[in-house]
């Protein structure tokens, strides 16, 4: 049976705005205040998706959650008509209004961890949504996420959904942006790597100084437990902590793999060596292919800088790999010098790289990888999925036509606080659930 590599990108929605939220994101928190153009970033993740998809790969959406999220401000105490929470949120609180006005949903590699139906135990295709607990603007998230998961991988005979785990520190989970899957080929038995900051239960292990480490080891076993894997296809490695407060706040922004390939800088984890052989022991059918990139050639300044690790590495039909990038890997000397080398190096799969413009996601902190949550999956779990997400001419061009239709081209933060910017975003999102066929999964509409 054919086995395939779907991305579910995050559209970006119609609030997308600068707020610097995310400590410990160096990129976020360097653009606070600024403007943003939430039509401009949502048609730089749909040009993104569309020539993927032109290239033959699986591409799919994931919805927009509703912001600005007047439920979790009414949770929080604050009562009226919608126009009048606003303005006193405004008043009393601007980082909570910005907080509860974050489009940061549209980092889809944080939505959730995801199990292929070839690795479980009840081989069915398993989702655990990301609790997220670390940021309170993310941790609103997960309920909308499993709505929507369950609405698009609805048939309980091929899919299995997990509610977020304890919304504690000790099991914090930042889904698949700490995930990592290799196999031989994408329908048969692979490794799935899961990668964590430290671990809650645990105080001889070393833990980051700086910024918070988002995922535990704890949380990391509590879902491979949920989703059935056995202990030959999983592995847990701990991130380098001196990396983690260097700006590396997900495993993602240092290494990224595919396949049977994993592309890592040399610093990025703890007892590499170790890591990388119990990966290529599990492995079935193949060695693992290790590239990794010398501090020396790049540092980890550069590669947070730049987000070259935070990119979507693809596998071609030829058996050869694409490395989908942001522009800033152009920009940034060492890692245009380092791409070009890799690219004449024929001892690696990874003979191609894609760059696109992806600034306004960039300039909120995240690149490629963050805007896509993998899915692998077989040609009858595909047909069995919502096929109103997967991208098609026709969705695209509908796509673009929505976003023209109700999204603004400048957002700054006093504009949060403007009843119209609601209306317009439920609107949007009502007719966008149509456009798409995935039914009522926003708040106003339960």
């Amino acid at each position: 049976m054919k086995a395939y590599e779907l991305n579910l990108d995050g559209l970006v929605g119609p609030t997308h705005n600068y707020a610097g939220l995310s400590y410990g994101n160096i990129a976020s928190t360097s653009h606070t205040a600024d403007a943003s153009n939430p039509k401009e970033a949502a048609r730089q993740g749909l040009k993104k998706m569309k020539a993927l998809a032109d290239a033959g790969f699986k591409q799919g959406i994931l919805l927009p959650h509703e912001r600005p999220a007047i439920w979790a401000l009414k949770a929080l105490g604050f009562s009226g008509s919608d126009a009048q929470i606003l303005e006193k949120v405004q008043k009393q609180n601007p980082v909570l209004l910005s907080a509860v006005c974050s489009a940061s949903c549209m980092w889809t590699a944080n939505a959730a961890t995801v199990s292929p139906s070839a690795d479980t135990m009840d081989k069915r295709l398993h989702f655990t949504a990301a609790n997220l607990n670390a940021k309170f603007h993310r941790s609103i998230e997960h309920e909308t996420t499993t709505r929507m998961l369950k609405s698009i991988f609805a048939n309980e005979h091929y899919f299995a959904h997990h509610a977020a785990l304890p919304a504690i520190a000790s099991f914090g989970d930042e889904g698949a942006a700490n995930h990592t899957r290799f196999c031989t080929g994408y329908g048969q038995s692979g490794v799935e790597l899961f990668v964590y900051g430290q671990a809650s239960f645990n105080n001889s292990l070393p833990a980051p100084q700086k910024y918070p480490a988002r995922q535990t080891l704890e949380a990391s076993e509590a879902i491979a437990r949920l989703h059935g894997l056995g202990n030959r296809n999983v592995v847990f490695a701990q991130q380098n902590p001196a990396v983690i407060d260097a700006g590396v706040f997900h495993n993602d922004v240092i290494a990224v793999g595919n396949g049977n390939v994993l592309f890592y800088h040399q610093e990025a984890f703890l007892n590499t060596e170790q890591v990388l052989k119990e990966i290529d022991d599990k492995l079935v059918g193949s060695n693992l292919i290790a590239v990794c990139v010398p501090t020396r050639e790049v540092s980890v300044l550069d590669a947070v800088r730049s987000y070259l690790f935070n990119s979507q590495l693809l596998s071609n039909k030829d058996g050869s790999m694409t490395l989908v990038v942001p522009g800033e890997c152009r920009e940034t000397e060492s890692v245009s010098r380092y791409l070009d080398s890799l690219l004449a190096n024929s001892s690696n799969p990874i003979n191609e790289v894609k760059v696109f413009d992806l600034k306004q996601s960039m300039n909120n902190g995240g690149g490629p990888a963050c805007l896509r949550l993998r899915v692998a999956i077989n040609e009858t779990e595909l047909a069995a999925m919502h096929q109103g997400v997967l991208l098609t001419d026709e969705l695209y061009a509908n796509l673009n036509q929505w976003v023209d239709k109700h999204y603004r081209d400048r957002l700054i933060q006093a504009d949060l606080a403007d009843p119209k910017l609601l209306t317009e975003s439920r609107t949007a999102l009502d007719e966008l659930t149509q456009l798409t066929g995935v039914g009522s999964i926003y708040p106003f509409q339960l």
